[in-house]
Formats: structure tokens, sequence, C-alpha cells
């Protein structure tokens, strides 16, 4: 098993090549768009290029802007805390808004004097129309209650005078339309305060007949008022009384709960003195305490001046406590006495709530008992007492709209008003540079990533694993046009230091390495189509191995494009088609080149049927005689694609070499040569990858390191090769 570029590659018992295809090799869309920088440059450029040419010849749009402030101010009708007629919606500035852009608005401001002349309107079949879709421009404060109308025009003082116009004729119909609103109002009023008036007297009439029918109701309905008076009052000592018995119980609780805790109980009456509540206390405790603590600073200093066993120090501790039992048996006292005052006062808290409870009973007893005509009465009265406040309250409306002239819809005030322009807001240049540029970039990045996948040639090393399945076995870099056809074929041999020199010397050793000497005697080198630049690697290649002390025999098989003869600048003839056709022998044939080492075949003269002559027995015998004559017979076949000739020099020879061209050779013919050569039966042993240009590092790597050059050193008449490390 021969593993290189990450692909396996069996050979099996006999001696076909089994290969694994690793997964397709995609490249990222960073990668896609640098390589095609150029288109997505050329299209940011264009489309610039587009943005400036209308930002030259676009027509400079001035806009004018006034603000105003609307102010609710409806009149009321009935209540307070209703909203006017006119102020019911909540969104009124949007409604405004609305109305500046309405037809009857713009009409009148159309109407003003030298309106319809202006620039704007010129060649507009409507120009209402026109105002409202895109001469104007309202916009309502979104934190705030100011209204914007603006205006676009060719010419500043048009869009000025155009918005001042709107806005004149907006307020001019808000001026119209308040009188009349205000008296729709006052006549809803007068009708409603004509109807209250009735009811008030049906309610007075009423009273005063049933006052007639009882006449012991006066006397009674007095009485009841004082009784409910007095129930009311009871029932407000009730619930103060209540709320200090729950005070009360709730202090007694507190204190009971803190009968074992003296310290905290002590706190807790210092913090109740501090809201207020005064409790009996005596200097004889604060005398004692300052004494104890006077005692424990003395204790503290004779410990640190005599033993503990030193009578001073006994003497004063007998006092220490002396001085507290006195303390506590004072907080004893002290706190039986304020338990004591707790218990008494919860205790008269329970029997005021019980004596106001019973008279509150005794008068809820005397309520019942007052007549049903009282209630009756009561109930006229208040009926009479609600539509007498009704008609008061409609009286002051009535007098409001008669005493006030500016009772209206809405208040309007003129923040801003509109002022000619002194640059134009259309065009807006930068914008527009800024969205030509982000779009030329978005669109070059798509024709890149479009041009990326329509293009199918074979971008790197990797993909060409990938796709075919076989390892790359080297790459070549790009020689000069300049050279002619001998001196890029024998570049090996004649600029030895060069990096051209070092790839096909990679490709060598790879080759040498890829598999036994034994089993690869004989090499086919061919590629999809012309042009891939097979016949330069060939001769290149045999150089290179004669170089490694290997006797090497080049044979052109091209018989439609022969291009070894001129290589090594020879006739070619005599040669292949001269030994099949016997007018010469493979020794008169074979002709020696100036490469120690190296022999070549010429094909001989054109043939009429290459493809019959190649695939007969006594071709296959004339390569299975020279292979055993040489260590390596390599085969200069046509392209696969054009010809079947590659295909059947494939079934003979022991392994192929595919020759690919960078940034020609593509998949679809990569994979057709492929496959037409498995189909024989052929071995590929590996593809190398012609013409790679500088920088082209997916192909390879030989560029990231540098190369290693050669001088020469000559010594007794015989060339050796210096390894001169070169940057």
């Amino acid at each position: 098993m021969i593993t290189q570029n990450g692909n396996s590659k069996v050979l099996d018992q006999n001696g076909s090549a089994g290969v694994s295809t690793p997964s397709a090799v995609t490249e990222t869309v960073a990668e896609v768009v640098w390589r095609g920088r150029w288109v997505v440059l050329l299209s940011t450029l264009a489309l610039i290029a587009v943005a400036v040419v209308y930002i030259m010849n676009a027509t400079p749009i001035f806009m004018s802007t006034s603000r105003i402030y609307v102010e609710q101010s409806g009149p009321r009708i009935v209540s307070e805390l209703e909203e006017g007629v006119m102020t019911q919606s909540k969104n009124y500035l949007y409604t405004q808004a609305e109305l500046l852009r309405s037809t009857p608005i713009l009409s009148a401001a159309m109407e003003k004097p030298g309106v319809k002349d202006f620039r704007m309107f010129f060649g507009q079949a409507n120009p209402l129309a026109f105002l409202k879709k895109d001469g104007l421009e309202i916009e309502v404060g979104q934190k705030d209650d100011i209204i914007s109308v603006s205006a676009y025009s060719p010419s500043p003082a048009e869009a000025a005078q155009l918005v001042n116009a709107v806005v004149d004729a907006y307020i001019t119909h808000q001026a119209t339309t308040k009188k009349s609103t205000s008296t729709e109002v006052l006549k809803i009023l007068q009708k409603e305060k004509a109807t209250r008036a009735v009811e008030l007297n049906d309610c007075l009439e009423a009273m005063a007949n049933f006052k007639r029918e009882n006449e012991s109701l006066a006397f009674e309905s007095q009485q009841g008022n004082v009784i409910l008076q007095r129930l009311q009052q009871l029932s407000t000592m009730l619930t103060q009384a209540q709320a200090l018995t729950i005070e009360a119980k709730t202090r007694y609780d507190s204190v009971e709960g803190l009968m074992s805790e003296p310290e905290q109980l002590r706190s807790y009456i210092e913090a109740e003195r501090r809201t207020g509540y005064s409790y009996p206390s005596t200097q004889e405790r604060s005398s004692l305490k300052a004494r104890l603590d006077e005692l424990q600073l003395r204790l503290a200093d004779r410990r640190r001046q005599l033993k503990e066993d030193h009578p001073a120090i006994a003497a004063l501790q007998m006092e220490i406590e002396q001085v507290a039992s006195q303390i506590q048996g004072l907080d004893k006292q002290f706190i039986q006495g304020y338990i004591a005052l707790v218990r008494e006062e919860y205790r008269a808290a329970r029997e005021k709530e019980a004596e106001i409870s019973r008279h509150l009973e005794e008068q809820r007893k005397l309520v019942l008992r007052l007549s049903e005509q009282a209630a009756q009465y009561a109930i006229l009265e208040s009926q009479y007492e609600q539509t007498r406040k009704l008609c008061d309250i409609l009286d002051d409306r009535i007098k409001e709209l008669n005493i006030t002239e500016d009772v209206g819809a809405l208040n309007i005030s003129i923040l801003e008003v509109a002022q000619q322009a002194t640059s134009p807001a259309k065009p807006q240049k930068a914008k527009i540079l800024a969205a030509a540029t982000f779009v030329g970039l978005f669109l070059g990045c798509g024709l890149a990533v479009l041009r990326s996948f329509l293009d199918q040639r074979l971008r790197s090393a990797e993909e060409i694993s990938a796709v075919l399945g076989v390892p790359t076995l080297g790459v070549v870099p790009t020689m000069s046009r300049k050279l002619t056809v001998a001196t890029r074929g024998r570049t090996v041999h004649m600029d030895p230091t060069s990096p051209v020199a070092e790839a096909y010397r990679t490709i060598r050793t790879a080759v040498f390495f890829s598999v036994p000497k034994g089993q690869a005697r004989t090499l086919l080198v061919t590629s999809p189509s012309a042009g891939d630049g097979k016949s330069t690697l060939v001769s290149n290649l045999c150089i290179a191995m004669a170089q490694a002390d290997q006797k090497v025999l080049l044979i052109d098989a091209d018989f439609r494009k022969p291009m070894q003869h001129a290589i090594f600048e020879m006739t070619r003839e005599p040669g292949v088609s001269n030994i099949m056709a016997g007018t010469h022998t493979i020794d008169q044939s074979i002709r020696p080149t100036s490469v120690p080492g190296l022999d070549i075949l010429p094909c001989g003269p054109d043939v009429p049927n290459p493809s019959e002559m190649l695939n007969s027995e006594a071709f296959a015998d004339i390569i299975l005689k020279l292979s055993a004559r040489y260590d390596r017979v390599v085969v200069d076949a046509p392209p696969v694609i054009p010809v079947t000739d590659a295909c059947i020099l494939g079934a003979i020879c022991d392994v192929t070499l595919l020759v690919l061209r960078a940034e020609k050779s593509t998949r679809k013919t990569a994979q057709q040569a492929r496959d037409g050569l498995l189909s024989v039966g052929a071995r590929i042993l590996g593809a190398v990858v012609n013409d790679v240009h500088r920088g082209k590092g997916r192909y390879g790597y030989y560029y990231g390191y540098g190369y290693y050059g050669y001088g020469h050193k000559k010594d007794g008449g015989k060339q050796k090769l210096i390894a001169v490390a070169s940057s």
C-alpha cells in the first residue's frame, strides 16, 4: 500500500491498482471570493461609477420643514373628569396629520397665489395627487406632540412657501370649523338643560305632595336625621375602640412573650417610650449601672496588676455581684409594674368597646323604628338633589361657552416656520455611494461564487486527488513562453538549478517510491486533452531518471503530434513506424541523446492507422523486449479523450501517469480520461499538475519554503551536483 496526499493506492496480485476515493474537496467562500477578487472589484467600481453618474446628473431636491404643536382643548360637556367631545380619540395627533394631507387642506394651500406655478408641478397632470404622494411628508413625533410638515422641491424657496401655505391652510380650516363646533355643543347643552329642568320641577312637586299627605313627616324626618347621625357617630367610635383594643392586646401579648428575656423586654419598653408611650423609671437604676461599669473597669485594671486569688480582686467581684443583683431587682420591679399597666390598659379597652357596642345596638333599633314615610321621602329628596346638581353643572358649561370666545377643537402653535434650505436633501451622496459600494461588493461576491460554480477547472492538488481518486505526485512550475521547445523539454539538463528542474526531480522520486522497480518498468505518460504539456514533462522526467543512474528509453508513440524529436533536435526517422513496417530494426531506430543513460525511439513517419498499429501484438512484443533491456521505458502517448491510442498503450504499460494543466484541465475531462484508462485495465499511478503559476499555493507548497538550486563542480571530467540553498 502506498500513501500520498491522504489517498491510498493498493496493488493487487495482478498488478492492478485499487484507489480509495476521498470525499470531494471544496473551497471556502473566502477562497472563492479571493480568487474572483477582480470580479468583485470591477462590479464594485462599476456600481460606484453608476452612482457617481446618477449623483452628477440627478436634479438636486431641497427640503423645508415646519414644526407645529397641536394641543387638545375641546369643550367639556358635563363632568370635570370627562374628555371633550373633540378629544375623545387617543390618536388625535395622527388624525391631525391625516387632516394636514387631506384634499381640502392641500387644495386650499394650492389656491394661494403662485403655488400652482411651482417648478415641482411642471409636467404633472394631477398636481394634487403628486403633492400627496411625493411632494409632502408629514410626521408625528414619537416622544412628543410635535407634527413636522416637510416639502420637497427643486427650488428651496418654493419648498418653504409650500410648507407655510399648507400650515396656514390647516390653521384657517381649524379656525373656520371652531365656531360651528362650539355652536353644536351649545345646542346639545341647552337641550339637555331643558329636559333636566322639567325633571327638577317634577321632583319638587312630588316632595310637596308627599308632605301634604303626611303631616307628621316633618318631625319624624328631623328626628330620623338626628338618630342617623348618632348611629354614624357610634359606629365611628366603635371602630376606634376596636382598634385600641387590638393595639392593647398586641402590646400585652408581646410583653408576655418577652417575660423570659429581660433585656429584650427592656429594649421593647424603651422602643415604646420613643414612640411617645411614657413609663415610670428610676434614677437609682442609672446610678447603679454607672457604679457597675466603674467596678468592672477597676476589676479589669486590678487583674492586669494582681493575681486572680488576691483579696482585692475577690472584694471587687463581690461588690460587682451585689450591684448587679440590685439592678436585676429594680428591673424585675419595673417589668412587673409595666406588665400590670399593660394588662390594665387591655382590660379598659375591652370594657370601652363593649360599652360602645351596647349603645350602638340600641341606636340601630331606634333607626329601625323610623316610619316608612320618612324613607320614601328621603328617596324623593335624593332624586331632587341629584337633578338639581346636574342642572347646576349644565348652567356652568353653558356660561363657559357663551363667555369664552377661544373655545375650539385644538390650540395650534407654530414652533418653527419653514425656511429656505441651504443644501439639497436629495440625492444623499454619502448614502448612495455607501449603498452602491455595498451592493457592488455583494453582487461581485455573488458573481464570483457563481463563476466558481460554473467553472469546472481543477483548482488544487487536494481537489484533483478527491475528484480522480489518485494521489498528486507533484507540480511543475510555469516556464517562460519565450523559451524554445527544445529548451523547455530539456530544462532538467540545461538548467539543473531551476525550480522547474527540482520539481521534475520531485516527481521522479515520487514515481520511484510509488511502486517497486520491477513492477513499473514501463511508464505511460498521457493527458486528458491536447496542450496539457505532457511531452515536455516526459522528456524532463526521462532526463531526471537518467541522472539517477538508470538506463532509460523514451518512446514517442504520439503519431498525431509527435514532439520528442523536436525536443532532442533529431529527425523522426527511423522510428516506431519503421520498426513495425520492417524497414528498420530496433537497434537501428533507437538513438542516444546528449544525456548519459537516456535513449530515444522516435515515432517515425506518419501512418494512416496508428491505433491499429499500437493495438497489434507486434508492438506489444517490442515493448516487452525493450523493457528487458532498460531500467525504465517511458512512453509519450497522445491525449486520452481525442483518440484511443492512450487507452491501448495504458493496457500494455505497467503504470500510467496522468498530466493535468493548472487552471485549464476540468473535472469532466479529467474524470473522463481516468474512466477511459481504467476501463481498459490501465493502472494509474497518480497525477502531475503542470504549468502552475507562482502563488498558486493550492497546487503545492514548493514556493512556500523556497527551493534548493544546484551549482556545478567538475571533478575528473564528471559533473557532481552540489546542493546550494537559495532563498
